[in-house]
């Protein structure tokens, strides 16, 4: 298989007492730093958001780019709590808060709402090495988020994937929770009941095949039903930069990682090649 698509892994509810958390942080195991960032301003975090989220003391508000935690309702009408929100907001604010931190740029460094894209570097003396604890790595390897890239941000995912595979296969975390669960591509019912969320999901592809400038990876024969991944014309041009061919999955064992949605059956869209992991090539 051509490089450039990860190789690599289903999942109760179970309840967290602040010294049940600071076991799974002290126990997680060292997050592996990444070399590959360029390096931006210092700050104290005064604030911390949700499990991917803090404020500065200048105000800066530092989204924890390459990672995703459980979700809060943060003023959101009628937005449900997602399970280990409160949880991997706690843990952060244990790791980061009050502490002094750097931010170190992979890719896009501002989003539409303002707040720098940064992984998080925690320099406050505690660390072994001089960079200082990553953030992001702590985070994934204590099962409190998953990974969560961008096209424009593809920095680190070699290194949090493996962390994130680690916690997955420990149960850590969100690992333990069935909302979470590695969904099954030959459930494609179960997805639709997904569908606004985002998911793992992992099958084999049936079929791969390219219609004008969109490729198709089908896990059924019945493709108006059953999940599909899709893959658009600018996503395929990171896929020919990175030296692979998505026809070449047909028959492969993936995980994928994405948005669900409902078009024609339940559907992911990939935007960049780091959304799938080859789990048995074809």
């Amino acid at each position: 298989m051509q490089a450039g698509i990860f190789r690599a892994g289903s999942v109760r509810a179970v309840g967290f007492g602040m010294g049940a958390l600071a076991m799974v942080l002290a126990f997680a195991g060292p997050a592996a730093a990444c070399d590959a960032l360029t390096a931006g301003p210092r700050g104290i975090v005064t604030s911390v958001v949700d499990g991917d989220t803090v404020q500065l003391g200048d105000g800066t508000q530092v989204r924890l780019i390459g990672t995703q935690a459980p979700k809060l309702p943060l003023g959101r009408d009628g937005f449900e709590t997602w399970p280990l929100a409160d949880e991997a907001k706690a843990a952060l604010e244990a790791l980061a808060l009050g502490k002094p931190v750097q931010l170190r740029y992979g890719g896009e460094r501002i989003d539409r709402h303002g707040r720098a894209l940064a992984h998080l570097y925690v320099t406050d003396g505690t660390a072994l090495s001089g960079e200082g604890l990553w953030a992001q790595g702590e985070m994934i390897a204590a099962g409190l988020a998953r990974v969560y890239s961008f096209p424009d941000n593809r920095s680190c995912l070699a290194e949090l994937m493996a962390s994130e595979t680690r916690a997955r296969l420990a149960r850590l975390g969100i690992w333990s929770d069935p909302y979470y669960s590695v969904r099954r591509a030959d459930r494609p019912s179960e997805l639709l009941a997904r569908v606004g969320h985002y998911e793992l999901v992992e099958g084999r592809v049936l079929a791969a095949e390219r219609s004008g400038s969109r490729v198709f990876l089908n896990f059924g024969r019945l493709w108006k039903e059953d999940f599909t991944i899709t893959i658009e014309n600018r996503a395929l041009r990171l896929f020919t930069e990175a030296g692979i061919d998505p026809l070449r999955l047909e028959t492969a064992l993936i995980r994928v990682r994405g948005w669900v949605d409902d078009r024609d059956g339940p559907r992911i869209e990939v935007t960049h090649p780091e959304q799938i992991e080859v789990l048995a090539s074809p």
